[in-house]
């Protein structure tokens, strides 16, 4: 049996490059055991604003140590942040074709409480593949119970996962990583490492200007399924 894997960190509504890894592999895992960084992309992304340019759209967290894992922070729930989210793509409704669907699959997402950022994520990243037809396993790291060797640097973390599971042949990481992946190290354990290049093609956004790499939500709007799925199929392996 031969099985390719995915390891990311788990990303809040990510933009479509990030879907076409979880589709073409087939396990995805959460990485969730490592330190949160501040102004990435695990609590918010971006959308279109209403006239131009784009804006973020946010999960408030609860205060947390500077060194606290991906994996301990907690949403602060005080706020009611899911109305503000539908408020900030209200906008969508005038020039989006799939407001109204888009619009029911965040309800869905929402209609469940959250703790804790990576089970909003993961739920969030679930519901979308749902809907675009994606049936690849997504789990959380830390869920797992995996016994893995200690990684003695950065590109070992995820060789050691896929030792740790059975039947891995394959990893499959963005090209962002290629710079500190040493290809001989997977070799070395029969896994074959690939770095996938997704092209992100344009689509039209009923505006002058194009806005790539906004959150999945965006393109949702514009796309149908079937559209969105011929762009995730549209990469090339390096």
């Amino acid at each position: 049996m031969s099985m390719k894997l995915g390891i990311m960190q788990p990303y809040f509504l990510p933009y479509i490059g990030y879907f076409s890894l979880i589709k073409h592999v087939d396990k995805y895992i959460l990485f969730d055991t490592v330190q949160y960084m501040r102004h990435g992309w695990i609590e918010r992304n971006r959308v279109l604003k209403q006239n131009e340019g784009w804006q973020y759209i946010q999960v408030p967290l609860s205060k947390h140590g500077q060194k606290d894992l991906i994996k301990d922070v907690n949403i602060n729930n005080a706020t009611d942040w899911k109305a503000k989210i539908l408020a900030q793509i209200q906008h969508y409704k005038k020039k989006a074709p799939f407001y109204f669907g888009t619009v029911k699959l965040l309800n869905e997402i929402f209609d469940n409480e959250y703790e804790d950022i990576v089970s909003l994520n993961h739920a969030s990243l679930e519901k979308v593949c749902q809907h675009l037809g994606i049936n690849t396993t997504i789990e959380v790291f830390s869920k797992m119970n995996l016994d893995i060797e200690p990684a003695n640097a950065p590109d070992e973390w995820a060789l050691n996962i896929c030792k740790a599971i059975d039947g891995t042949t394959e990893y499959w990481n963005p090209t962002g990583g290629m710079s500190f992946f040493d290809r001989s190290k997977y070799e070395n354990n029969n896994i074959k490492i690939n770095f996938q290049q997704v092209n992100l093609s344009p689509y039209n956004q009923n505006r002058n200007e194009f806005e790539p790499g906004l959150s999945i939500l965006d393109v949702l709007m514009f796309n149908s399924p079937e559209e969105i799925n011929t762009m995730l199929n549209d990469y090339t392996l390096l």
